[in-house]
C-alpha cells in the first residue's frame, strides 16, 4: 500500500443513496442517457477528519458480528479475492433490516476486510468512505456501508456477478468465451461515464487508479468503476494541476505524472486509452511473458494505431467479423489520441463518451474487412452471442499472478517503491505497485 492523502482528505459531495435496497439490486442500467443522468450531486461543508467523514455519509453502519455472520464467519470459500486492501468475501444481508441472513437469501454483498497491518490501509479505507459515501452515479459502484469497530475497518459494497473486465479479458475462461466486440464498447461507454461524471464540474475528482481490475460488471455488463483508495480531490480555481506523490499502477499511469507528480483529469483519460487498447487488443498493459519490444502495450502498439493499414495487427483476433473496418479505426483513432504524449492533445471524457456513443450507434456490421492472418480461422463463441445472452457466469476469480512493469530508466523526479509485495489483483481492491517521488 502506498496511498498518499493529506490529513485534510475533503469531498465534493454529491450524495449517496446506496443504502436504498432498491438501489442496491438494480441493474441493467441504460446506457443511452446522458453522463450525468441519474447521479446527485451537492456541496456541504468539506468534511476533514475521520468522524465528519463518517458522519457526513448517508452509509449504513455494521456491527463486526453481522459482516462476521453475513460472510460465514469470512469462511475461505468465501473469499472472492485478495489485494493490498485486504481480502473481499461474498455474504448476504436482509434488504430490509441489514442485518445478517443465510446464504441465498436476501441482498447478496462483497465485504472487503481491510489487512490490519499498516496505516496506509486505514487512509485508503478512509478515502473509499469519504468518496463513495458521498457519490451515486449509474458507473460508480456503490458502497452500502462500512464497519468501524476497535481495529477492524470493512467495507461493503453491492455484489456484482460478473466480476472485474480484467477477468473476462485475461482470465482462464477468456480465451474459450471471449468477450465480444459490442460487449466491450458497452463496457467501455460506461467506464467513460463513470470517469466523466467524476471529471464533472460539480464533482471535480480525479480517479488515479483507472485499469481493468478496478472496473466491475452487473449481470447485464454495465460498467461500474470501484476501488477509490487513490483518488484525489481535482483543480479549483485557477490551478492548472495538483502535485502529489505519483502513485498507481504500472502501464497505466501517464507520461507527464510520472515525470513531474502533476496530476490532471487529462491524467485520467491516458489511462483510459490505456484500457481501450487493453479492450482492442486482448493483451495486458505490462506483459514480460511477450516477445522482446511487445512489453509494453502502448510503446508496442501506438506505430499500428497510427496506420490504416496496419490497424489489425493490434486487434484482438478471438473478434474477427465482429467489427466493419471504419468503426475498428474510429475506435484505434479514438485511443490514440488518448494516449497522446502531450495531455493537452487528449479529448476530455465527456467528448470520449459522445464519440464512443456514435461506434455504437453506427449501423455498420461486421466482415467488412478482416485480418488475412487469421481469416480462415472459426470464430469462437463470445460472451454476448444470442446463444449465451442468457446464461449466468460464475463469479471470476482474480488473476493467480500480476505481471508489472519495471521502470527500465530512472525518472529524475520519481522513483519506484518496491519495498511492499506485489500481490494478486481482486475484482474490488486490486494490489498496486506504487512510485514514490524521491
Amino acid at each position: 500500500m502506498g496511498i498518499c492523502l493529506s490529513a485534510r482528505i475533503k469531498a465534493a459531495s454529491p450524495r449517496h443513496t446506496g443504502v436504498n435496497s432498491k438501489h442496491v439490486s438494480t441493474e441493467g442500467t441504460d446506457l443511452s442517457g446522458s453522463v450525468s443522468k441519474g447521479s446527485a450531486v451537492s456541496v456541504p461543508p468539506t468534511p476533514r477528519s475521520e468522524g465528519e467523514i463518517l458522519q457526513s455519509t448517508n452509509l449504513k453502519s455494521f456491527s463486526f458480528s453481522d459482516l462476521k455472520m453475513a460472510t460465514r464467519n469470512f469462511r475461505p470459500d468465501s473469499v472472492l479475492g485478495e489485494g493490498g486492501f485486504g481480502s473481499v468475501f461474498k455474504g448476504w444481508i436482509d434488504e430490509n433490516s441489514f442485518t445478517a441472513s443465510k446464504p441465498g437469501t436476501g441482498i447478496v454483498i462483497a465485504v472487503k476486510r481491510l489487512n490490519q497491518e499498516g496505516f496506509q490501509g486505514r487512509k485508503e479505507w478512509l478515502a473509499e468512505v469519504n468518496y463513495l459515501g458521498q457519490f451515486y452515479h449509474p458507473h460508480l459502484v456503490k458502497l452500502i456501508g462500512y464497519c468501524l469497530e476497535d481495529e477492524h475497518r470493512l467495507l461493503v459494497y453491492e455484489f456484482m456477478p460478473r466480476g472485474s473486465l480484467e477477468n473476462h479479458l485475461f482470465g482462464r475462461g477468456s480465451y474459450f468465451q471471449p468477450l465480444s466486440w459490442n460487449l466491450r464498447l458497452r463496457v467501455a461507454i460506461g467506464a467513460a461515464k463513470g470517469l466523466a461524471f467524476l471529471h464533472s464540474a460539480e464533482t471535480k475528482v480525479i480517479y488515479r487508479d483507472f485499469k481493468t481490475s478496478n472496473i466491475l460488471l452487473d449481470s447485464n455488463y454495465n460498467a461500474k468503476l470501484s476501488d477509490f483508495g487513490l483518488a484525489k480531490d481535482g483543480l479549483t480555481g485557477d490551478k492548472s494541476h495538483v502535485s502529489t506523490r505519483v502513485m498507481g499502477t504500472y502501464g497505466y499511469a501517464a507520461p507527464e505524472y510520472l515525470a513531474t507528480g502533476h496530476l490532471t483529469a487529462r491524467s485520467d483519460v491516458y489511462s483510459f486509452g490505456v484500457v481501450l487498447l487493453e479492450m482492442l487488443s486482448g493483451r495486458r498493459a505490462v506483459d514480460k511473458n511477450r516477445p522482446s519490444g511487445e512489453h509494453n502495450l502502448v510503446e508496442w502498439a501506438k506505430p499500428y494505431l497510427a496506420s490504416k493499414r496496419k490497424i489489425f495487427h493490434i486487434l484482438d483476433n478471438r473478434l474477427e467479423g465482429q467489427y466493419s473496418f471504419n468503426i475498428a479505426y474510429k475506435a484505434a483513432n479514438l485511443t490514440l489520441r488518448c494516449l497522446s504524449t502531450e495531455s493537452k492533445f487528449r479529448p476530455n471524457m465527456d467528448e470520449v463518451v459522445k464519440e464512443l456513443e456514435q461506434l455504437r450507434d453506427s449501423k455498420e456490421t461486421g466482415n467488412a474487412r478482416s485480418n488475412p492472418s487469421s481469416a480462415r480461422r472459426p470464430r469462437r463463441r463470445s460472451a454476448g452471442d444470442a446463444s449465451n445472452a442468457n446464461v449466468a457466469a460464475a463469479y471470476p476469480r482474480p488473476s493467480a499472478s500480476r505481471v508489472v512493469q519495471r521502470i527500465q530508466r530512472p525518472i529524475k523526479s520519481a522513483r519506484p517503491d518496491l519495498t511492499r509485495p506485489i500481490m494478486g489483483g481482486c475484482v474490488v481492491c486490486s494490489a498496486r505497485l506504487r512510485v514514490q517521488n524521491s
